[in-house]
């Protein structure tokens, strides 16, 4: 296929489609482009020279529908738009197979830039990244204190033993992946399992909530959160699992060229401390359990590293990066255990 007509992306049969259920929307002819940096679901910018969307849709080849769902993608982005919560406009979901072989979405395209790494963020200065982070944070408190029942989303999750169930499940993961030892995985397992917090009242959480997730654009000559983006892993569950992953991203790992970046050596980058304080002054929420959240944080990526490097050694994967990943697993799970046993450190 040529650039303008990706894998994946028919773009008669979607010009057929919006032009039937969306007539007007589109006026020239359609090109398309697959978004570069997606970790599951594949990311289309569409164009017809004029507008512009965005089309997310499963990978290609055969998946779990549960793992890929693009109604509940679409469902919490159109449930949010009328909030403050800062989402792309949906335009329409298509869950018929036959126009482009698996549900889809589209939705509306937002400028802005998703900052994966330090070296990204450094060309900002100092202000712009502090308050670009601290936005970060600020949004997270907009998203926590939407009503799930005031915006049809009461029924979204299974929130009474969220905290278990996520720990079951990543340890269940973890076994799937076994095959070397990983010193100190199973103990900050159990830790975990054996400090079980109880949970605050349930929200919307994102499941993936970090930096590179987000648009970030200038707003009335400031930067701000122009969209948060990545919704396929969101439910109802506790808030404080957002917040965790966001300060598990923002501290530093130690490992320079690491394959996995933290945004946190970036000059200006506000301390985890204080995200952590932010986030609590404006949500009003108790974080006196955050070492255990941001410990689980780092006990969930380190068994989803070890996935992917075992699926690198049985040949599974390839591509930049991924025959170090392996060496990252035991950095993780070493952050894990000092988080949970000697607390969180300033920095």
């Amino acid at each position: 296929m040529s650039p303008d007509h990706p894998p994946g992306l028919d773009l008669d049969r979607l010009r057929g489609l919006l032009d039937r259920e969306r007539p007007g929307l589109v006026g020239g002819p359609l090109t398309g482009r697959l978004i570069e940096g997606g970790r599951s679901n594949l990311t289309y910018a569409l164009s017809d020279g004029v507008s512009k969307w965005v089309v997310r849709r499963p990978p290609l080849g055969h998946v779990l529908a549960t793992a890929h769902d693009m109604r509940r993608e679409h469902r919490v982005i159109s449930a949010l738009h009328p909030t403050n919560v800062p989402v792309p406009r949906p335009v329409l979901l298509c869950e018929d197979e036959d126009v482009l072989g698996a549900p889809f979405y589209v939705m509306e395209f937002v400028e802005g830039t998703p900052y994966r790494t330090a070296d990204q963020l450094a060309p900002l200065g100092e202000e712009r990244t502090r308050n670009a982070v601290l936005s970060l944070v600020d949004t997270l408190v907009e998203l926590h204190a939407v009503d799930p029942d005031g915006v049809g989303l009461g029924d979204f999750g299974r929130p009474e033993g969220f905290l278990d169930r996520q720990l079951r499940r990543w340890g269940k993961q973890l076994d799937a992946s076994r095959n070397r030892d990983l010193p100190g995985i199973d103990e900050l397992h159990a830790a975990l399992g054996r400090r079980l917090p109880v949970s605050p009242a349930p929200t919307v959480v994102h499941g993936d909530y970090r930096l590179d997730n987000v648009l970030i654009g200038t707003v009335d000559g400031a930067d701000r959160i122009k969209a948060i983006l990545d919704w396929e892993m969101s439910t109802l569950g506790d808030p404080l699992t957002d917040l965790g992953l966001l300060v598990m991203y923002s501290t530093p790992l130690g490992m320079p060229d690491s394959p996995v970046s933290t945004t946190a050596q970036a000059p200006g980058h506000p301390s985890p401390a204080e995200l952590i304080e932010r986030y609590a002054a404006r949500s009003g929420r108790d974080v006196g359990a955050v070492d255990w959240y941001t410990a689980f944080a780092w006990f969930k990526l380190a068994v989803i590293l070890e996935g992917i490097h075992y699926r690198y050694t049985l040949g599974q994967t390839v591509g930049r990066g991924f025959d170090r990943i392996g060496d990252l697993v035991p950095v993780f799970i070493r952050h894990g255990l000092t988080t949970l046993h000697e607390g969180l450190q300033e920095g």
